[in-house]
Parts: C-alpha cells; sequence; structure tokens
C-alpha cells in the first residue's frame, strides 16, 4: 500500500481550520472589527497552536489591562536579541494607537493567521514583533459615531485612551502607561523598521493606501538617504505591483493639490519622530477613510506584506547602514534641535485624485466644495519632503543632572540611557543654560501648557554636585534621544513638556520697603550696578517711571536673587 505524503502547509491549513482561525473581520464578511478580547483570545489560541507564534505580557495600560506582544520567525526563535544576532531585519508593528482606526488591528491577526497556518510565508532574514492592540482603553470604549469621515466599520474604538490622551502625542513625555509599557517593548526588540498602522483624515483621492515616512533628512546619514531613494521607490513600486496603487501621505484638507504638500513634520512625540531619535526607519501606513472599510483592511495587509518583503530584500544595506547612522551620529559633534521645510525643492510625483466642484448646500444653503468622482485626475504636483536644520546645538561629551529630577531620570533610565552616579560631593565647571525667554501654551495640549520658542543664555560656572547626582555620557546608541530630550531648545524636549518648570518660579523674594534700604546699601558698593540701573532707566522710559522693576533690576544683579530660577537643572560637559 502506497502512503500518502500530505504536505505540511495543507496540514497545517487542515489544522486551521479544525481550530476555527476565522477573525471576526471575516465572519462579518468585512463589516466588523475585533473586541479587544476577541483579539486576544485569538492571539493565545494562535500561540497555542504554533511553535513559531509567541505571545508575551509587557507592561500594562492605563485601563488596567496587560500589553502584549506577539513574536514571529519561521525558525521559532522568540528572542529579538537573538534575531539580531542572527542578522535578521526585525520589525515592530503597533496597531490600534487610535482605535478608531482599526485596520492594523484586523490586518494583523489575518497576517500572523496566515503566518502561522502555511497560508503565507516571510523570508528567513525577517523577524516580527507585533502589538496587537496598543489603545486597550479607547478600545473598550467603542462607539459608531465618533469617526464621522470614516467608511465603517460598524463598530470602532474611541481615539483618547483611558485618561482621554492621545497616544501619538505621548512618546517622549510618557504620560500613560500604554506608552512606558511602549518604551519597554522598543527597546527590547531595538526595531530596524516600526510599522504604526492609522486610517487618514483629510481630502478626497483615489488611493485606498496613502504611507508617511520618517521624513528622510531628519533620519539623516547613510540612513536616511537610502530611504528616499531606494527604499521608499521600492515600496511603491511593489504596491503598485500588488494592486493597491500607493502615494505619500496626504497632508492637505480639502481641494486639489496644485501647489503641492509638504511632507509631515514628525516631532518625537509621533511613533515616526520617537523612532528616529534610535535611528530606525519609521512608517506610518494610512489607508482613505473614505474607502470600504473591507478594501482598507486588505491594503493594511499588502502594505505589511510589500515593508517585509522589501525589508528582506534590502537587509544588508538596512543593518549596515543602521548601525553607521549609530556610529555617525555619536561622533559627529553636531546635533538638530528644529527643522522646517525647504520650499525650494521637492519631488515630483505623480498624484491620482478628484476635480473639485461647487454646489448647493442642503445644510446652510450657500455653496459648498465636493470632490466630483465623475472627474478622475493623474498629474505630476509638487512634494515638498526636503527639510532642513534651522536650529542645531554642539553634542557635549556629558550631561549631568542631579538626582532630585527624578521623574527625568526615570523617563532616561526607561529608554536604556546608559548613566552613572556621582560617588562623592564635587564641584564641576559646567556649560549653564539660563532659560531667557520662552512661552507656554495658554490652553491645555495633552495634559501640558506646552513651552516653545525657548530662548537660552549660555555660560559656564563652577557648580556644586552631591553624591548620587547624574553623569551621563553623550557616547552611546542613546545620544541623538539625550540630545533632543536635554536640550531645552527642543521640540519635544523634557522643557517643552514642562518637567523643568519649577526653576520658572522665584522661591524667595522682598518687601519693596525693605529692599530699598539694602538696595541702597549695595549700589554703593558696587557702583558698576548703579551705572546699568541709571544706562537701562535712560534707553526704557517705561522702565524709568516704574519703581518696583527698577528695584527688582538692582536685586537680580546682586547676590540676594536666588541663583536656581531660571537655571535649566542639566549641565554640559564640554
Amino acid at each position: 500500500m502506497r502512503k500518502l505524503i500530505v504536505p505540511v502547509f495543507l496540514l497545517l491549513t487542515v489544522m486551521a481550520k479544525a481550530q476555527n482561525f476565522s477573525t471576526p473581520f471575516e465572519k462579518s464578511a468585512g463589516k466588523q472589527t475585533t473586541t479587544y478580547e476577541e483579539c486576544i483570545r485569538f492571539y493565545r489560541q494562535l500561540d497555542s497552536y504554533s511553535k513559531r507564534v509567541a505571545m508575551k505580557e509587557m507592561g500594562k495600560s492605563d485601563a488596567g489591562y496587560p500589553l502584549h506582544v506577539v513574536l514571529y520567525a519561521n525558525n521559532g526563535v522568540a528572542n529579538p536579541a537573538e534575531w539580531h544576532k542572527q542578522g535578521k531585519v526585525v520589525i515592530l508593528i503597533n496597531n490600534g494607537i487610535h482605535p478608531g482606526e482599526p485596520d492594523g488591528i484586523d490586518a494583523s491577526m489575518l497576517l500572523l493567521r496566515d503566518l502561522a497556518t502555511g497560508k503565507a510565508r516571510i523570508p528567513d532574514n525577517v523577524a516580527l514583533a507585533v502589538i496587537p492592540l496598543y489603545n486597550i482603553g479607547g478600545a473598550l470604549n467603542r462607539n459608531s459615531y465618533s469617526r464621522v469621515n470614516q467608511d465603517g466599520p460598524e463598530n470602532y474604538g474611541f481615539r483618547g485612551n483611558a485618561q482621554n490622551l492621545d497616544l501619538n502625542r505621548d512618546f517622549t513625555k510618557n504620560d500613560s502607561w500604554e506608552a512606558r509599557a511602549f518604551v519597554q517593548i522598543f527597546h527590547w526588540v531595538n526595531p530596524d523598521i516600526q510599522i504604526d498602522n492609522h486610517v487618514s483624515d483629510g481630502a478626497d483621492y483615489q488611493y485606498t493606501m496613502t504611507l508617511l515616512c520618517s521624513q528622510w533628512n531628519k533620519l539623516g546619514g547613510s540612513l536616511g538617504v537610502f530611504l528616499h531613494d531606494v527604499f521608499q521607490p521600492a515600496l511603491f513600486e511593489g504596491m503598485e505591483k500588488s494592486g493597491w496603487p500607493l502615494t505619500p501621505y496626504v497632508n492637505f484638507e480639502e481641494g486639489n493639490p496644485d501647489k503641492g504638500w509638504e511632507a509631515f513634520y514628525d516631532p518625537p512625540r509621533f511613533s515616526s519622530g520617537y523612532a528616529t531619535l534610535f535611528h530606525t526607519i519609521a512608517f506610518m501606513p494610512e489607508t482613505h477613510m473614505l474607502k470600504a472599510f473591507a478594501a482598507r483592511v486588505k491594503a493594511t495587509y499588502a502594505m505589511m506584506e510589500t515593508i517585509i518583503a522589501k525589508g528582506a530584500a534590502y537587509a544588508i544595506d538596512i543593518l549596515e547602514k543602521r548601525r553607521e547612522n549609530i556610529i555617525n551620529y555619536v561622533g559627529n559633534g553636531q546635533g538638530a534641535l528644529r527643522w522646517q521645510v525647504d520650499t525650494t525643492r521637492w519631488d515630483n510625483i505623480s498624484f491620482r485624485g478628484y476635480e473639485t466642484g461647487t454646489k448647493v448646500s442642503e445644510v446652510t444653503g450657500m455653496h459648498r466644495m465636493y470632490y466630483d468622482h465623475t472627474r478622475p485626475f493623474e498629474r505630476k504636483v509638487k512634494f515638498f519632503n526636503y527639510y532642513t536644520p534651522v536650529q542645531g546645538v554642539s553634542v557635549p561629551k556629558a550631561y549631568v543632572i542631579p538626582q532630585g529630577w527624578h521623574a527625568v531620570i526615570e523617563l532616561l533610565r526607561l529608554n536604556q540611557v546608559d548613566m552613572r552616579q556621582i560617588t562623592h560631593d564635587t564641584i564641576m565647571k559646567v556649560g549653564v543654560y539660563r532659560i531667557a525667554d520662552y512661552r507656554s501654551n495658554s490652553r491645555p495640549y495633552e495634559k501640558h501648557h506646552k513651552n516653545g520658542s525657548v530662548k537660552v543664555a549660555r555660560t559656564s560656572d563652577a557648580v556644586v554636585f552631591r553624591k548620587g547626582d547624574y553623569l551621563i555620557a553623550t557616547a552611546q546608541p542613546a545620544c541623538r534621544f539625550l540630545v533632543e530630550m536635554l536640550e531645552p531648545e527642543g521640540d519635544d524636549s523634557y522643557f517643552a513638556w514642562n518637567f523643568f518648570d519649577a526653576v520658572l518660579q522665584e522661591k524667595e523674594g522682598y518687601s519693596d520697603y525693605r529692599w530699598e534700604d539694602v538696595a541702597a546699601e549695595w549700589i554703593k558698593a558696587h557702583p558698576e550696578v548703579k551705572q546699568a540701573l541709571d544706562d537701562k532707566k535712560k534707553t526704557d522710559s517705561a522702565f524709568a517711571g516704574n519703581a518696583s522693576a527698577q528695584l527688582e533690576f538692582v536685586y537680580k544683579h546682586s547676590p540676594y536673587y536666588e541663583p536656581e530660577h531660571m537655571r535649566y537643572p542639566v549641565y554640559r560637559i564640554e
């Protein structure tokens, strides 16, 4: 009797059907997204079924539930450190940061199921770490109305988490437990590529999928050039062949792009900007909200497949150029803190949109704009994808932070910054910043009144440091993170997010009548201060008529004025 030999992938497929790995998306014919409970139960079953799938808990959420990460490699190894030793391109996929944009949640379930059952396969030189559903509190807050611009699914989660925070603004300030768990996962995985799946808002056009990439100038070095010149074009070509044409993330709200549009600027508060701090290529696939949910999920699946395939094809380039970026940033001595678009340069791209027209509004009775789907077009437009640094800083040899600033120290530890504590009280000559000017937002933004328009005065001084204060050398892989978080003029620095606001308030003061007598004696003994006072009165008429302002001027030029006021408590060893 002849033995029946059944191919492994067919056997796996039969077993998978017996296990019933159909997803809520499939069972509803593309109308429903999974719930949080269904999603985690699905991955637990997949973990039990396949030796190539492993799910583990890492950190917790503000909603009280643990975060999970699902690991997949063809060889069954579930250890990112081993993946890196094996020369694999490590890809971290994040889903459901905005649970009202659930396409990636369902697409990732389909992808991992297909890989586990043998229906699909990834190259051996790639490994995946997938966060099934990041914003758990938002996912539990299901509704059918908060995404008014979006075509399905029938029910979905809410943008805000259990603290009503937008988690895609929390990657540096870490107000949420989710963000802290993500940092833990990110550094444990140490991804070469990061994918954060989203759904867009804004204009109407023909594409189902758009792609926001790390801004390549900000990513910098040979890795940034490779992303712009080689990897991005390969992704566009791959998506075209897969039947899902791709365009850069559409960064305008209404009308036609006759003047082109600027590439999205991604400071470190965003997932892609955060990844850049660690020289990781980041992508935000953004499906078009007006396309049907079923089509959006399929396009997200294809986008992840394409990134995986091209990541495998260019594995040597990605790994080598990422290493070069880390080494060169540490060694070049300069860091950029803010960037702006260069409007003199652009890429010419082909864009498939719809002509606009006007008609009478049924709501207001006035004329309104609409997109005319009977008039599609394809034409060349300008994509302003070149950014230049507008503010930079020299990278010091080290930073020193007094131990009392424990909230910042905790976040540095979380990001695996290498620090050592000073072993005895000492005096060091260090670079000192004084906050010369700043503006705080009058309205709250993600729990903060963010500081901006920061100007500093730079001096050097001998400062007393205590045993236990922290010395942080910049010659480490976290160098760029350190610079952009600790330099007060940075877009999303800890100063910008109010971690150091205590130094902006004076703790001691005086009564004018008492200070009058002390100040009079002081300026007699220090004629240079009296001269400075007289000079300012001559050039500033408002100051000349304000006695309190003049008393304050003398006070701030005397030793009675507390040195800690407006002195930024992070010091530089040059």
